[in-house]
This record gives C-alpha cells, sequence and structure tokens, in this order.
C-alpha cells in the first residue's frame, strides 16, 4: 500500500493511523492482513476515503460496517465517517422490511463475528421475529391445510378463496429457508421462545428440510462427504427445533424424515425423536409408511423390523391415562388394523426369520386386545408366510401358527384354512373342530328360535276361534320339518369336510398313518372317526386356542 493510500485511509481510520503513528511496518501488515473483507468490500471503503459516493446497498451494507468498525472509521476520527452512514442505512432501509432484513441477515456470514460484536445480527434476528409474531404466515402455510389444499376437491377451492383470511400477503416475502443452518437455526430457537404458533415453525422447518435434503438427495449418487455431513446436522437440527405438539406434521411425512435420517446416519437422539413423534400419532399411518428398508451389507431382512417394534411401543407409552376412552379404544383399533396389514406385507420376505414373524404376530395380537376383532387378517399373513417358507419343518409351522386363535376366525377363513394343506395337521383338525361347534351353535339357536316362535304361536291361538287351530298347527309342522331338514343337511356337508380334510392331510405324511390315529397320538383322542368321541370331549374340556 503506497503512502498516500495510506494517509488517505489514516484520515478516516484511527486504527490506522495509530498504526502509521507507530511506525510499525510488521504491525501495519497483520492488521492488513487481518481484515474481515473481500477485495470488493476494501475498494468500496477505498473509494469512499478518495471521496467518491458511496453506493450503500442490502448486500454490503454489513459487511462495509464491519470493515468500518474495524478500521475504526467513527465520528471521533471525522465527521459523516463510514460507520455512521452504514448503520443509518441498516436501520432505516434495511430493518423496517422483511425481505431486505433477510438478504442483509444473509450477507452477514462471512463476517459473522464482527457482525455479532457490532450487534447486527442480533438486530436481524429481532426485526425477524417481531414480523413474525405480528404475521407468521411470513414463515409460510401451515403443513396440515397445504395436504389439505392438494387433496381438496374443485368446490373446495372456491369456498376456501372466498374464507376470511387472519393474516393477508399482497406481496411475496423472501423465504427464511435461504439462510445457511448457523443463521436459521438461532432465528427459529428464538421464535419458538417468543411465541410464535408452532403451525407456522413447523411449516417454515419442513420447508427448510425439503430445500437442504429431500430435494437435494439423490438415491444411488454418490455424494461428497462434506455434503452428506451437511445434510445430516440440517436434518438434526430439524428435528431438534420441531415443536412438541401432537398433530402438526402428516405421520406419512414424519416417516419421510425418518428414513432420511436412517439413510444419513443422523444420530440416535435425531432417530429416535422421530421415532417417538411416529409413536404418538401411529393411528394415522398406512401400511406403506411401515416398510422402512433396512440398511447394511449385514442385513437379515428387507425391512428395518426393529424401528418398527420402536414406534408400536411408543404409541403403547403416549397414552397419558390408564383409563380406556372412546378415543383411545378408535386408536387402538387402527394400530391393531395397521400391524396386521404391515405383517401381511413383510410375510413375503424370504428373509424374515421364524422367531421375526412371530415377534410381529405377537405385536398384532396384543393390539387386537379388548377390540373384539377376527383373527382373519393374522391367518392370512400366516398362510402368506407358509407360503413364502415351504421349507419349515412341521415344528416350526406349528410354532408360526401358535398364535392363531381359530374360534375367532370367521365361517370364510373355516372354511379356507380347513383345505389348507400348508397348515400344520394340528391347526387343521382344531380348524375343523371349530367349524363344528360354529355349526352346533346354529343348530341350537335354529331349535331355540323354533321353540320361541312356537310358544308365540301358542298365546296367539289362545286368542283365536278354535276353527283356526288346526291349520296352524299344519303350517307349524311343515316349518319344523322344513327346519329339521336343513340342519340334516348341514350336518352332512360338516361331516364330508371333516373326512375330506381328514384324508388330505394324511396323504402328506411320509408313514402309512390313519389321520385318526396322529390325532390320537397328539391329542389322545379314542374310538372312530365316525364316534368322534375322544378324553377331551369326555372331560368336557373344548381344545386351546392356539394363542
Amino acid at each position: 500500500m503506497c503512502s498516500f493510500m495510506q494517509e488517505l485511509l489514516a484520515a478516516k481510520s484511527s486504527m490506522l493511523a495509530s498504526l502509521l503513528k507507530e511506525k510499525s511496518q510488521e504491525g501495519l501488515l497483520h492488521f492488513l492482513r487481518d481484515i474481515p473483507a473481500n477485495p470488493e468490500t476494501f475498494e468500496l471503503v477505498a473509494r469512499f476515503c478518495h471521496g467518491y459516493e458511496l453506493q450503500i446497498s442490502t448486500e454490503n451494507v454489513a459487511p462495509l460496517s464491519c470493515l468500518a468498525h474495524y478500521l475504526g472509521m467513527t465520528e471521533s476520527r471525522s465527521r459523516n465517517n463510514l460507520l455512521l452512514k452504514t448503520l443509518t442505512h441498516f436501520k432505516q432501509k434495511i430493518l423496517p422490511s422483511w425481505n431486505e432484513t433477510i438478504k442483509a441477515f444473509q450477507s452477514t456470514e462471512n463476517v459473522l463475528p464482527q457482525a455479532m460484536e457490532l450487534g447486527l445480527v442480533d438486530a436481524c434476528i429481532e426485526s425477524i421475529i417481531t414480523k413474525a409474531i405480528n404475521n407468521p404466515r411470513l414463515l409460510g402455510d401451515p403443513i396440515k391445510k397445504m395436504f389439505v389444499d392438494d387433496h381438496s376437491e374443485d368446490e373446495g377451492d372456491v369456498h376456501r378463496q372466498n374464507a376470511r383470511r387472519l393474516f393477508v400477503l399482497d406481496w411475496k416475502p423472501e423465504d427464511l429457508t435461504t439462510l445457511s443452518l448457523q443463521l436459521y437455526e438461532p432465528v427459529i430457537h428464538e421464535m419458538s421462545q417468543r411465541g410464535v404458533p408452532s403451525e407456522y415453525i413447523t411449516a417454515s422447518l419442513c420447508n427448510y428440510a425439503k430445500k437442504w435434503v429431500f430435494s437435494s438427495f439423490t438415491e444411488g449418487e454418490k455424494m461428497s462427504i462434506y455434503r452428506r455431513k451437511s445434510q445430516k446436522e440440517i436434518l438434526e437440527a430439524v428435528e431438534r427445533l420441531l415443536p412438541h405438539v401432537q398433530g402438526l406434521l402428516p405421520c406419512t411425512l414424519l416417516f419421510e424424515m425418518l428414513r432420511f435420517a436412517i439413510v444419513l446416519e443422523a444420530s440416535s437422539d435425531c432417530r429416535n425423536g422421530f421415532e417417538m413423534r411416529i409413536g404418538k400419532q401411529l393411528d394415522e399411518a398406512k401400511a406403506k409408511d411401515l416398510l422402512i428398508p433396512s440398511l447394511g451389507y449385514a442385513r437379515e431382512v428387507q425391512y428395518d423390523i426393529d424401528c418398527v417394534k420402536r414406534i408400536v411401543k411408543h404409541f403403547y407409552e403416549s397414552f397419558s391415562a390408564p383409563r380406556i376412552s372412546a378415543s383411545n379404544i378408535a386408536k387402538s383399533i387402527a394400530v391393531a388394523e395397521l400391524i396386521e396389514e404391515f405383517l401381511t406385507e413383510v410375510a413375503s420376505d424370504i428373509d424374515l426369520k421364524v422367531e421375526t414373524f412371530i415377534t410381529l404376530a405377537e405385536m398384532s395380537v396384543a393390539a387386537s386386545l379388548g377390540t373384539h376383532r377376527s383373527s382373519d387378517g393374522l391367518y392370512k399373513a400366516i398362510d402368506i408366510y407358509l407360503n413364502k417358507h415351504r421349507h419349515l419343518t412341521e415344528s416350526e409351522r406349528e410354532e408360526v401358527c401358535q398364535l392363531l386363535d381359530c374360534q375367532k376366525m370367521s365361517i370364510e377363513a373355516c372354511e379356507h384354512a380347513g383345505n389348507n394343506e400348508r397348515l400344520p395337521l394340528r391347526v387343521v383338525v382344531q380348524v375343523l373342530f371349530v367349524r363344528q361347534l360354529q355349526l352346533r351353535d346354529t343348530i341350537m339357536k335354529e331349535v331355540q328360535g323354533f321353540s320361541d316362535d312356537k310358544a308365540q304361536d301358542d298365546e296367539e291361538e289362545e286368542e283365536v276361534e278354535h276353527g283356526c287351530g288346526e291349520e296352524k298347527m299344519r303350517i307349524q309342522m311343515e316349518k319344523m320339518s322344513k327346519k329339521v331338514m336343513e340342519l340334516e343337511r348341514k350336518c352332512s356337508i360338516m361331516k364330508r369336510e371333516i373326512e375330506g380334510g381328514c384324508r388330505s392331510n394324511a396323504g402328506m405324511e411320509k408313514k402309512k398313518i390313519s389321520l385318526w390315529g396322529e390325532m390320537k397320538r397328539k391329542f389322545g383322542c379314542i374310538s372312530t372317526m365316525h364316534n368322534y368321541n375322544c378324553q377331551v370331549k369326555k372331560k368336557k374340556v373344548h381344545p386351546k386356542s392356539l394363542v
């Protein structure tokens, strides 16, 4: 730097004047080398010192202020000095405007320590928060509303256009999500402390994740270590900043965030946070949401079963009161159906171990407790699993079926199971026995109904003339005859099903052993198939459910 230039700067800069006075070339070099400014900003300062008119803009006001502060270009050194000019412009032109404040705040990133020392960062944050409190729609529309709008019909759009809005924007606001994480995070954190509505903070956070993580992520693309680390830090920050208010985000979106957290290998706190949020509103999820891919070369199954188990655990832990409410019952039923659907989906995974399937089946059964639901969904999943895992032994197939409660199966499911060669022999026999009990109950109801009808008819006969009695008796006898014939037909069908099921399963045995002999071995039954009297029946104990 020439002596003339030094003198011009010294006339405006107290720091430079002090160094020149000391005549320390080494100190001067260190001072100039550490100047917190790029060449363009330093050139603007030099032009100002030469007397040229200074062009202050939104983008350069913060760097100019920081450099002027560093050089000591204050009013005590020279009137109408650079620091006063830039700070005046900042207060009068920048802070009153949302858009200009965000742009200026963004420009502080390269001079952040100096901007914080000068108070520019705090001033920008305060301006942004004050405006967000007065008009939270500056942060974007709530996510739930956006999802509703996207899936609504045309007539709903007309209604929304005419609906009164609390906050109206007639201009396009600058997006807060353009800020880097080191600027964005303190702003959102302060907003949470200052009472900005949670739904709008959540909207901004989701838009931020979409911009910096979701949109810039391509599956299978080789990502640099820096970029991967940056995306991981952003997602971890989003999870930390998300308000702990249930229902602000759709469950599907939370699952998407969890998947990215797993892929990016985010911290355990981040993954656990998303899992807990999902668990609290698991009743809103769909089966496909639970299909979280299992990552790693040593994966044993296609999907992350342990993650699903943790989410389900969080769901039941989220019930604050021990008493059963109508709302909790409805949620439990929804989750029970969800787990059944998920079990059906993963049952076709050839790598799914018997122990893992049984664990999921236990979750499904536990979720269905107290809901009076049938076992048809569990039976369907078991059938798919046995079909995809035909290598299982008889004992392993019995393990898979041990939670199946045949007494809760519908008539249609029992009919299918009675002819299902994939089921263990013991389960088939139990299903047929349940069918027999169902038929017996049907017969008893028919007979009881006939007795009730006859008693009612007897009462009516006492109120009519005796001449009508013989005709009514004839009609009742005809009705009874038809019902008896129908019951005999049903008994005949059931008998054929039992014998047919026995013959089909007997053919599966390698040794020439009769079905009834096998049944005697497993259940201790005696006599012949046509008698089907057994020790269990003599003791008047129904066959155990495989729960």
